[in-house]
C-alpha cells in the first residue's frame, strides 16, 4: 500500500482498517506527541500514518437526503487485464496507435498515456493526425498531436458530455483497476509510473484557472469501532501507488474530537480531484482554439478508418474498442454515481461505511463501494439502479444526522 490515499476502494477500505488497527482512541493519545524513529506496519500492511495536529476544522455538513437525487449515472470501465492497449498495426494503407483499456485510471492517465501514443503517431512527422474518441484519451491524445506541430480532426460518435468518460469519479486513482499483477507483467510497473508522473505533472497546469477544471480538497476516512476486513481479490488487480508515494501527501490520522465526525477513528489526506464539466470543456475549448476539429461519424469496423484522409490515427474508442477492434480482452466494470445537488460550501470528500463522497463543482458524488475490486467486475448493466443510489445517500444520511449542529 502507498503512503498516499488515492480514492479507489482497496485503498479506502485499507485506510479504514488501519484507523481501527492502529487502536487511536482516547486513551495512549499522549505517545503520538512525539513521532517514533520509525513508522512502523500496521495489521492492514500499511505505513503507519502520521498523527495530526489538534485542529477543529470548520466543515460544512453534507445535505444527503433521496430528495435532493437529481441524477443517476452508470459508467463501463474498460479493464484489461495486461494493462491499456498501446501498440501499433496497419489498417490498410494507416498506421493505427491504440490507446484505450484503461480500467478506472483513465482522466488520471491520460495525459502520460497519450504521450506515449502520440510519440509513436509522430514517428514519421505526420501533418495531419486523426483521433478517434472524444472522452478522456481522445482528447489529450488531440491536444498532444496538436503541440506536436500536427493538424488534428477528432471523429466521434458522442461528444464528451455523452461519452462514459464524463460518467466518471472524477479523482486522482492513477492505478484503480489498470491491469492484473499477473497479466501485467514485471516491465508494466515502470511504464505506469511514467503514465503518472507525467499526469500528474500536466495536471499542475489547470490549477487555478477559471471554473476550477482542477482542484485539491481534503478527504476524510472514517471508521466506528475496528478494522474493516478488506474484501477478497481473486484476480490479484495490481497496486503500483508506492512508486508515486512522494507525488502526494500521506495520510494522517487526526485526534479523536479534533473533527466533528461522530464517529471513533477520523484519518484525512488531500487529493486531486477533476471536476469533469469545467475540465472537459477547457480541453475541448482549448483544442478548437488551435484549429482543431471535431466531426460525428461512427465506425463499425477497422476498415472504415482506413478511408479517412489521415493515415495516422490514434484509436481512444474505450470501452467501444470491444465492439469496433473485437477486443474479448476488454472486461466491463460498471460503476455508478448517484449525485446530490451541489453545495459550493462543501468542499471536502468523505469515505464511510463503503460509501464514497466527492465534492464535484457540478455535483456531490455518492458512490457504493462494497465488495472491493470485484464490485461491478464483468457488469455490463448500464441502466441506473435507484435502490443502490438510495442506500448510499441514506449511509451519508445516517452520518449527517449526527454530525453537531451549528449554533
Amino acid at each position: 500500500m502507498p503512503r498516499n490515499l488515492t480514492l479507489d476502494r482497496r485503498r479506502l477500505i485499507g485506510a479504514s482498517a488501519s484507523l481501527g488497527a492502529l487502536g487511536l482512541g482516547s486513551v495512549g493519545l499522549g505517545a503520538c506527541a512525539t513521532a517514533p524513529a520509525a513508522r512502523p506496519l500496521t495489521a492492514a500492511g500499511l505505513p503507519a500514518p502520521q498523527v495530526g495536529p489538534p485542529f477543529v476544522p470548520e466543515l460544512a455538513p453534507i445535505r444527503a437526503r433521496a430528495d435532493r437525487l437529481f441524477d443517476i449515472t452508470v459508467c463501463l470501465r474498460p479493464f484489461r487485464a495486461a494493462g491499456p492497449r498501446l501498440d501499433t498495426e496497419t489498417v490498410g494503407d494507416t498506421l493505427v496507435v491504440h490507446n484505450y483499456g484503461h480500467g478506472g485510471s483513465g482522466w488520471s492517465l491520460s495525459w502520460g498515456s497519450s504521450t506515449m501514443a502520440v510519440r509513436k503517431a509522430m514517428a514519421g512527422s505526420p501533418q495531419r493526425v486523426a483521433v478517434i474518441g472524444c472522452g478522456a484519451l481522445g482528447l489529450t491524445s488531440a491536444t498532444l498531436a496538436q503541440q506536436a506541430g500536427a493538424q488534428v480532426t477528432i471523429y466521434c460518435k458522442d461528444l464528451l458530455p455523452d461519452t462514459r468518460s464524463s460518467r466518471a469519479t472524477g479523482s486522482w486513482t492513477p492505478d484503480s483497476r489498470i491491469a492484473l499483477t499477473s497479466a501485467a507483467g514485471p516491465k508494466f510497473g515502470a511504464l505506469w509510473e511514467e503514465m503518472a508522473r507525467i499526469s500528474f505533472k500536466t495536471y499542475r497546469r489547470f490549477l487555478g484557472l477559471p471554473g476550477t477544471p482542477v482542484e485539491w480538497v481534503d478527504h476524510y476516512v472514517l471508521a466506528d469501532d475496528g478494522p474493516q476486513a478488506e474484501p477478497p481479490d481473486p484476480l490479484g488487480f495490481a497496486s503500483y501507488g508506492e512508486r508515486i508515494a512522494d507525488l502526494t501527501p500521506r495520510r494522517e490520522i487526526l485526534r479523536p474530537g479534533s473533527t466533528p465526525f461522530p464517529v471513533a477513528h477520523v484519518s484525512r489526506n488531500s487529493t486531486l480531484m477533476f471536476n469533469i464539466a469545467d475540465y472537459g470543456h477547457t480541453l475541448i475549448a482549448d483544442f478548437l482554439a488551435a484549429g482543431g476539429r471535431i466531426e460525428h461519424r461512427e465506425f463499425h469496423d477497422p476498415s472504415e478508418i482506413a478511408q479517412l484522409p489521415e493515415k495516422v490515427v490514434i484509436n481512444c474508442t474505450g470501452y467501444g474498442a470491444r465492439a469496433l477492434w473485437k477486443d474479448e480482452s476488454i472486461t466491463p466494470v460498471r460503476g455508478q454515481i448517484a449525485w446530490l445537488i451541489p453545495q459550493p460550501e462543501v468542499r471536502y470528500g468523505v469515505f464511510y461505511r463503503d460509501v464514497n463522497v466527492l465534492p464535484r463543482r457540478d455535483g456531490m458524488v455518492v458512490q457504493a463501494l462494497e465488495g472491493g475490486d470485484m464490485k461491478g467486475y464483468g457488469n455490463d448493466h448500464e441502466v441506473p439502479d435507484r435502490a443502490e443510489a438510495e442506500h448510499a445517500v441514506g449511509v451519508m444520511a445516517d452520518l449527517y444526522a449526527r454530525f453537531p449542529r451549528r449554533a
